[in-house]
């Protein structure tokens, strides 16, 4: 292992770290949604650079993977995307709060609603459940050099040389001992159901995918029956009566906005000041 730099990550909001870990976000488990954003961020941009013939060959099927080991206390998610090269690594992991995206975007402006997401405060968001973070990774440009990033919460750093042989990214977190339930299965698949179901790339973890992937909301009416919206409704409340009516949204003005509105039956014991909202990634 050749180490390639040691030093200490830049950091534009003094002390950043703290404020992850306590105050960033309240639900600690937002990391993983966080994360999987990245990866499909990534993957978007690999597809984008072939489009734009920077890619030989064929892409492979995009794929996010997630492994954990409970013994370890270990929790990796693996992308088939863009990767990245030392200095990319340098610009976009150790400058906390630079967006990735931006140099992307002034590249291919015509798609840039799609490519939001970035490294940045997100990807650190890891650290509010790691005690260390670790990232394997190879860009897809001719004659890059797979890279190892490590750091342990500390501003310190370490770049390294990395045997991955495969295009993309590993991040491979080494959670606290109080946040061991996210090496369980179990709870991984309850996230995922509950923020990244719906996510256009296909999640897998054992082998088995673990997420939906079909988003009807972003079909057009004219394309879904009934049936379709019923099936949609009760797979999200399956204990629930099915709805007495719904309303499928589609706006792009004053913003974009895809959704459907369910009216559940009304009953005696029903509270109406409360709904309820699910937001997928």
């Amino acid at each position: 292992m050749t180490v390639l730099e040691k030093g200490n990550i830049t950091i534009h909001t003094e002390n950043i770290f703290p404020i992850i870990k306590k105050s960033l976000y309240t639900d600690h488990e937002i990391f993983l949604r966080e994360l999987i954003s990245n990866s499909v961020d990534a993957i978007s941009k690999l597809k984008m650079a072939s489009l734009a013939g920077e890619v030989e060959g064929d892409l492979p099927e995009p794929e996010i993977t997630i492994a954990v080991d409970k013994e370890k206390k270990t929790l990796s998610v693996t992308d088939n995307g863009i990767g990245m090269t030392a200095e990319e690594v340098k610009k976009y992991i150790n400058q906390v709060a630079f967006s990735s995206a931006e140099d992307f975007i002034s590249k291919y402006k015509k798609d840039a609603n799609d490519l939001i997401g970035h490294f940045g405060l997100g990807f650190y968001s890891a650290f509010m459940v790691a005690s260390k973070v670790e990232i394997d990774t190879l860009s897809y440009k001719p004659g890059a050099e797979a890279v190892h990033w490590s750091c342990d919460g500390s501003p310190a750093f370490e770049l390294t040389s990395s045997d991955r042989t495969t295009v993309g990214t590993t991040v491979t977190l080494t959670l606290l001992d109080e946040e061991a339930e996210y090496a369980e299965p179990a709870r991984i698949k309850q996230l995922i159901k509950t923020y990244c179901d719906f996510v256009p790339v296909t999640i897998k973890m054992d082998g088995e995918q673990i997420n939906k992937k079909e988003a009807i909301w972003k079909k057009s009416p004219r394309d879904l029956t009934d049936e379709d919206y019923l099936a949609f409704y009760r797979y999200l409340y399956p204990f629930q009566e099915d709805p007495l009516l719904w309303v499928h949204l589609k706006t792009d003005y004053p913003f974009l906005l895809d959704g459907i509105l369910y009216f559940p039956k009304l009953k005696p014991d029903v509270d109406f000041s409360k709904g309820q909202i699910k937001l997928f990634c």
